[in-house]
Protein backbone atom coordinates (compact mmCIF):
# COMPACT_ATOMS: atom_id res chain seq x y z
CA UNK A 1 0.00 0.00 0.00
CA UNK A 2 1.68 3.26 -0.92
CA UNK A 3 2.28 5.54 2.17
CA UNK A 4 1.64 9.12 -0.20
CA UNK A 5 -1.36 9.02 -3.17
CA UNK A 6 -1.66 12.14 -5.23
CA UNK A 7 -4.88 12.44 -7.06
CA UNK A 8 -5.25 14.89 -10.51
CA UNK A 9 -8.90 15.53 -10.11
CA UNK A 10 -9.61 15.83 -13.62
CA UNK A 11 -13.18 15.52 -15.60
CA UNK A 12 -15.73 18.12 -13.27
CA UNK A 13 -17.10 19.79 -15.98
CA UNK A 14 -17.11 17.00 -18.63
CA UNK A 15 -19.16 15.12 -16.25
CA UNK A 16 -21.20 18.04 -15.79
CA UNK A 17 -21.27 19.00 -19.55
CA UNK A 18 -22.36 14.88 -20.36
CA UNK A 19 -26.06 15.37 -18.07
CA UNK A 20 -26.35 19.10 -20.03
CA UNK A 21 -25.64 20.89 -16.63
CA UNK A 22 -22.69 24.23 -15.66
CA UNK A 23 -19.26 23.27 -14.60
CA UNK A 24 -20.23 24.05 -10.82
CA UNK A 25 -22.41 21.35 -10.95
CA UNK A 26 -19.76 19.07 -11.68
CA UNK A 27 -17.20 20.57 -8.66
CA UNK A 28 -19.64 20.05 -6.54
CA UNK A 29 -19.93 16.14 -7.65
CA UNK A 30 -16.43 16.41 -7.31
CA UNK A 31 -16.94 17.42 -3.12
CA UNK A 32 -18.65 13.80 -2.97
CA UNK A 33 -15.65 12.22 -4.62
CA UNK A 34 -13.17 14.00 -2.31
CA UNK A 35 -15.23 12.27 1.29
CA UNK A 36 -15.00 9.36 -1.15
CA UNK A 37 -11.33 9.33 -1.67
CA UNK A 38 -10.55 10.30 2.05
CA UNK A 39 -12.38 7.45 3.45
CA UNK A 40 -10.72 4.86 1.26
CA UNK A 41 -7.29 6.06 1.84
CA UNK A 42 -8.62 5.77 6.06
CA UNK A 43 -9.54 2.49 5.44
CA UNK A 44 -6.83 1.00 3.64
CA UNK A 45 -4.15 2.66 5.78
CA UNK A 46 -2.53 5.52 3.41
CA UNK A 47 -1.03 8.39 5.68
CA UNK A 48 -0.84 10.85 2.67
CA UNK A 49 -3.36 12.29 0.30
CA UNK A 50 -2.73 15.48 -1.74
CA UNK A 51 -5.89 16.38 -3.92
CA UNK A 52 -4.99 18.83 -6.95
CA UNK A 53 -8.09 21.22 -5.93
CA UNK A 54 -7.13 24.98 -8.22
CA UNK A 55 -3.94 25.87 -9.73
CA UNK A 56 -2.44 28.84 -10.35
CA UNK A 57 -3.58 29.06 -13.74
CA UNK A 58 -7.21 28.27 -12.70
CA UNK A 59 -7.60 31.96 -11.40
CA UNK A 60 -7.73 32.27 -15.26
CA UNK A 61 -11.35 30.82 -15.43
CA UNK A 62 -14.46 33.11 -15.43
CA UNK A 63 -15.15 34.73 -12.36
CA UNK A 64 -17.99 32.79 -11.48
CA UNK A 65 -16.79 29.53 -11.67
CA UNK A 66 -13.91 30.78 -9.42
CA UNK A 67 -16.43 32.31 -7.49
CA UNK A 68 -18.02 29.47 -6.82
CA UNK A 69 -15.24 27.16 -6.76
CA UNK A 70 -14.12 29.50 -3.17
CA UNK A 71 -17.97 28.89 -2.08
CA UNK A 72 -17.03 25.19 -2.00
CA UNK A 73 -13.90 25.44 -0.54
CA UNK A 74 -15.63 27.10 2.24
CA UNK A 75 -18.61 25.05 2.32
CA UNK A 76 -16.25 22.12 2.08
CA UNK A 77 -14.44 23.63 5.33
CA UNK A 78 -17.19 24.23 7.27
CA UNK A 79 -19.11 21.03 6.79
CA UNK A 80 -15.38 18.52 7.36
CA UNK A 81 -13.83 20.03 10.09
CA UNK A 82 -15.41 18.09 12.76
CA UNK A 83 -15.34 15.19 10.72
CA UNK A 84 -11.99 15.54 10.34
CA UNK A 85 -11.30 15.92 14.15
CA UNK A 86 -12.78 13.38 15.00
CA UNK A 87 -11.30 11.03 12.73
CA UNK A 88 -7.86 12.52 13.55
CA UNK A 89 -6.90 13.62 10.27
CA UNK A 90 -4.89 16.61 9.48
CA UNK A 91 -6.07 19.49 7.29
CA UNK A 92 -3.33 21.45 5.52
CA UNK A 93 -3.04 23.30 2.08
CA UNK A 94 -0.30 23.85 -0.10
CA UNK A 95 0.21 26.25 -2.75
CA UNK A 96 0.23 30.23 -2.80
CA UNK A 97 -2.71 30.89 0.35
CA UNK A 98 -1.68 34.65 0.42
CA UNK A 99 -4.08 34.40 -3.34
CA UNK A 100 -6.72 33.17 -1.57
CA UNK A 101 -9.55 35.91 -0.02
CA UNK A 102 -9.11 36.73 2.95
CA UNK A 103 -11.98 35.08 4.87
CA UNK A 104 -11.15 32.12 3.57
CA UNK A 105 -7.64 31.96 4.60
CA UNK A 106 -9.04 32.48 8.03
CA UNK A 107 -11.01 29.71 7.44
CA UNK A 108 -8.17 27.28 6.33
CA UNK A 109 -5.85 28.50 9.15
CA UNK A 110 -8.67 27.55 12.04
CA UNK A 111 -8.92 24.24 10.32
CA UNK A 112 -5.45 23.71 10.06
CA UNK A 113 -4.53 24.76 13.60
CA UNK A 114 -7.09 22.35 14.96
CA UNK A 115 -6.04 19.56 13.16
CA UNK A 116 -2.48 19.88 13.39
CA UNK A 117 -1.64 17.17 16.03
CA UNK A 118 -2.93 14.33 13.76
CA UNK A 119 -0.52 11.61 11.74
CA UNK A 120 -2.44 10.94 9.03
CA UNK A 121 -2.91 14.16 6.59
CA UNK A 122 -5.51 15.34 3.78
CA UNK A 123 -3.20 17.76 1.85
CA UNK A 124 -5.17 20.14 -0.30
CA UNK A 125 -3.13 21.93 -3.19
CA UNK A 126 -4.96 25.48 -3.75
CA UNK A 127 -3.24 28.15 -5.87
CA UNK A 128 -0.50 25.68 -6.42
CA UNK A 129 1.38 25.25 -9.33
CA UNK A 130 4.79 22.90 -9.17
CA UNK A 131 6.76 25.95 -10.85
CA UNK A 132 5.17 28.52 -8.89
CA UNK A 133 6.49 26.12 -6.08
CA UNK A 134 9.91 25.89 -7.38
CA UNK A 135 10.08 29.52 -8.15
CA UNK A 136 9.26 30.52 -4.85
CA UNK A 137 12.20 27.87 -3.33
CA UNK A 138 14.66 29.30 -4.99
CA UNK A 139 13.68 32.68 -3.95
CA UNK A 140 14.00 31.35 -0.14
CA UNK A 141 17.61 30.18 -1.53
CA UNK A 142 18.29 33.74 -3.06
CA UNK A 143 16.97 35.86 0.00
CA UNK A 144 19.21 33.30 2.52
CA UNK A 145 22.42 34.05 0.61
CA UNK A 146 21.62 37.23 -0.08
CA UNK A 147 21.45 37.64 4.06
CA UNK A 148 24.71 35.40 4.51
CA UNK A 149 22.75 33.32 6.37
CA UNK A 150 23.22 30.56 3.48
CA UNK A 151 26.79 29.93 1.75
CA UNK A 152 25.60 28.96 -1.73
CA UNK A 153 28.12 26.43 -2.14
CA UNK A 154 25.77 24.27 0.35
CA UNK A 155 22.85 24.41 -1.93
CA UNK A 156 22.26 21.11 -2.93
CA UNK A 157 19.08 19.43 -4.12
CA UNK A 158 18.58 18.69 -0.05
CA UNK A 159 18.26 22.32 0.77
CA UNK A 160 16.58 22.57 -2.27
CA UNK A 161 13.73 20.43 -0.87
CA UNK A 162 13.60 21.95 2.98
CA UNK A 163 12.52 25.58 0.93
CA UNK A 164 9.68 23.49 -0.86
CA UNK A 165 6.31 24.22 0.87
CA UNK A 166 5.48 21.46 2.89
CA UNK A 167 8.96 19.81 2.67
CA UNK A 168 8.02 17.53 5.85
CA UNK A 169 5.90 15.64 3.63
CA UNK A 170 7.26 12.36 1.85
CA UNK A 171 6.83 12.58 -2.31
CA UNK A 172 4.15 10.68 -3.71
CA UNK A 173 4.74 7.03 -3.95
CA UNK A 174 1.54 6.91 -6.18
CA UNK A 175 0.05 10.04 -8.74
CA UNK A 176 -3.84 9.33 -10.19
CA UNK A 177 -4.67 11.10 -13.02
CA UNK A 178 -8.97 10.95 -13.38
CA UNK A 179 -10.34 11.28 -16.93
CA UNK A 180 -8.13 9.73 -19.17
CA UNK A 181 -5.48 12.69 -19.94
CA UNK A 182 -1.85 11.94 -19.84
CA UNK A 183 -0.21 14.62 -18.53
CA UNK A 184 1.08 16.19 -15.22
CA UNK A 185 -0.73 19.45 -15.44
CA UNK A 186 2.16 21.37 -13.42
CA UNK A 187 1.66 19.14 -10.58
CA UNK A 188 4.24 18.49 -7.80
CA UNK A 189 7.17 18.73 -10.74
CA UNK A 190 9.70 18.53 -8.09
CA UNK A 191 7.99 16.06 -6.24
CA UNK A 192 7.09 13.59 -8.48
CA UNK A 193 10.54 13.16 -9.61
CA UNK A 194 9.88 8.68 -9.00
CA UNK A 195 6.31 8.38 -7.94
CA UNK A 196 4.58 5.69 -9.92
CA UNK A 197 1.43 6.82 -12.16
CA UNK A 198 -1.81 5.74 -12.87
CA UNK A 199 -4.38 7.08 -15.15
CA UNK A 200 -7.90 6.26 -15.62
CA UNK A 201 -10.95 6.93 -17.72
CA UNK A 202 -12.97 7.56 -14.79
CA UNK A 203 -14.04 11.02 -14.16
CA UNK A 204 -13.53 12.64 -11.14
CA UNK A 205 -17.27 12.64 -9.83
CA UNK A 206 -17.31 8.64 -10.03
CA UNK A 207 -14.33 7.86 -8.99
CA UNK A 208 -15.44 4.84 -6.54
CA UNK A 209 -13.10 2.58 -3.74
CA UNK A 210 -13.08 0.33 -6.66
CA UNK A 211 -11.42 2.78 -8.35
CA UNK A 212 -9.18 3.82 -5.99
CA UNK A 213 -8.34 -0.44 -5.62
CA UNK A 214 -7.45 -0.86 -9.48
CA UNK A 215 -4.79 2.24 -8.78
CA UNK A 216 -3.33 0.55 -5.39
CA UNK A 217 -3.51 -3.04 -7.41
CA UNK A 218 -1.25 -1.85 -9.97
CA UNK A 219 0.72 0.53 -7.77
CA UNK A 220 1.60 -3.22 -5.83
CA UNK A 221 2.60 -4.88 -8.91
CA UNK A 222 5.44 -2.62 -9.93
CA UNK A 223 9.10 -3.07 -9.06
CA UNK A 224 10.21 1.04 -7.84
CA UNK A 225 14.03 0.51 -8.59
CA UNK A 226 14.97 5.10 -8.09
CA UNK A 227 17.26 4.75 -11.14
CA UNK A 228 18.97 1.86 -10.26
CA UNK A 229 19.15 -1.58 -11.02
CA UNK A 230 17.28 -4.73 -9.32
CA UNK A 231 20.05 -7.37 -8.24
CA UNK A 232 18.06 -9.79 -7.83
CA UNK A 233 17.10 -9.94 -11.48
CA UNK A 234 21.03 -9.96 -12.11
CA UNK A 235 22.22 -12.56 -10.05
CA UNK A 236 20.04 -15.35 -11.72
CA UNK A 237 22.58 -14.47 -14.94
CA UNK A 238 26.01 -14.45 -12.82
CA UNK A 239 25.06 -17.75 -11.46
CA UNK A 240 24.04 -19.33 -14.30
CA UNK A 241 27.53 -17.78 -15.85
CA UNK A 242 29.31 -19.55 -13.31
CA UNK A 243 27.58 -22.76 -13.57
CA UNK A 244 28.42 -22.76 -17.16
CA UNK A 245 31.81 -21.77 -16.66
CA UNK A 246 32.12 -24.72 -13.81
CA UNK A 247 30.90 -27.02 -16.03
CA UNK A 248 32.37 -26.90 -19.17
CA UNK A 249 35.81 -27.15 -16.83
CA UNK A 250 34.76 -30.05 -15.39
CA UNK A 251 33.93 -31.73 -18.76
CA UNK A 252 37.15 -30.26 -19.99
CA UNK A 253 39.15 -31.83 -16.94
CA UNK A 254 37.76 -35.52 -17.54
CA UNK A 255 38.18 -35.16 -20.79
Amino acid sequence: MPRHIAIIMDGNGRWAKKRMNIRLFGHRAGAEAVRRAMDCCRRHGVQYLTLYAFSTENWSRPKDEVDGLMNLLRKFLRDNERELIEKECRFRVMGRKADLPEDLQAQIAQVEDATKGFEQQLIVCLSYGGRAEIVDAARRLADEARSGTLDPAAIDEAAFAARMYLPDVPDPDLIIRTSGELRLSNFLLWECAYSELFVTDTLWPDFSEKDFLEAVASFAKRKRRFGGLDASATKPQISDSKSQISKSSDTEGAT
